[in-house]
């Protein structure tokens, strides 16, 4: 190495500020080029006009903005954030005993850890593609059921919102499980041990130990729960049959179909808003231990 060189590396070793800026500045030169600057984009794109053949003149105006108003528009966005509430939480109530399961599995741990991770090696629109063949009127579902005698006609599973939170849960669930799973394999078995000793039912010891000790891995699972699902759109399109509109949808059909970009540029900003707010508060919370 030339004495330049050396002696550059030496200042930058001799001073923590320019290290520590020199060891992130690939990874921020990889978020401000593949996350900032689109997102920049997007948001310009928000303010501008639509083209008379789709596209964006630029014209400024908040007309795009101004149309998130509409009761249409409204409603959707309450029914994503309802289903993705509901997606997060039926994750959760899955994923403890599950997760539970792992972490006491003892050499079986690795095989469960593989089933679960198993469906991310298909893609999402094959799985997707699974559920309809289970959940449609000649279905799997509808065919035990029948056979069973339970049911005499077929019942109506596909294109509903039902199919659409059991599409989001079946996708969303391993998200869960990882970080609660993380969680539960480092809690210390004398705890409980202790607990139980002390008189503690199995409901109290879950509530006052194993709940408070894992409430790190179920902060995260639900981040990653709740976001993906906000802004999913294959799922409600091909399990809800286009009946169930979600932010994630509007949004495809608006840069699809539609072609109004400058409005699905606002619904995709009024999404990541949406998002912030709500993340922004709960990982707070849960970094003090209230949540």
């Amino acid at each position: 190495m030339s004495a330049p060189r050396r002696g550059l590396v030496a200042r930058l070793a001799g001073t923590p500020r320019a290290g520590t800026l020199a060891l992130l500045a690939p990874g921020l030169a990889w978020l401000v080029a593949l996350v900032l600057a689109p997102l920049a984009l997007v948001a310009a794109y928000s303010v501008l006009s639509r083209g008379a053949f789709g596209g964006v003149v630029v014209e400024p105006t908040l007309a795009a903005w101004r149309r998130l108003g509409d009761p249409l528009y409204l409603a959707i966005a309450a029914r994503t954030v309802l289903l993705a509430a509901l997606t997060t939480l039926l994750c959760l109530v899955l994923a403890y005993p599950l997760a539970w399961t792992i972490a006491q599995a003892g050499r079986w741990r690795r095989l469960l850890l593989l089933l679960v991770v198993l469906p991310f090696w298909t893609s999402g629109l094959v799985r997707t593609y699974a559920l309809i063949f289970l959940l449609r009127d000649t279905g799997l579902v509808n065919e035990v059921l029948r056979a069973l005698g339970l049911v005499e006609a077929p019942l109506r599973l596909l294109h509903t919102e039902g199919a659409v939170l059991a599409g989001l849960v079946y996708g969303a669930l391993p998200f869960m499980v990882l970080p609660l799973y993380a969680s539960l394999e480092k809690l210390d078995p004398a705890l409980l041990e202790a607990a139980e000793v002390l008189g503690a039912s199995p409901w109290a010891r879950f509530r006052r130990v194993i709940l408070p000790l894992s409430r790190a891995g179920a902060a995260a699972g639900a981040v990653l729960v709740f976001v993906p699902t906000l802004g999913a759109f294959l799922v409600p399109d091909l399990l809800g049959g286009g009946r169930q509109m979600m932010l994630g949808t509007l949004v495809q059909n608006q840069f699809g179909p539609a072609r109004d970009w400058p409005f699905g540029a606002a619904v995709s900003m009024a999404t990541t808003l949406l998002v912030l707010a709500v993340v922004v508060p709960w990982l707070a919370r849960a970094r003090t231990g209230d949540a």
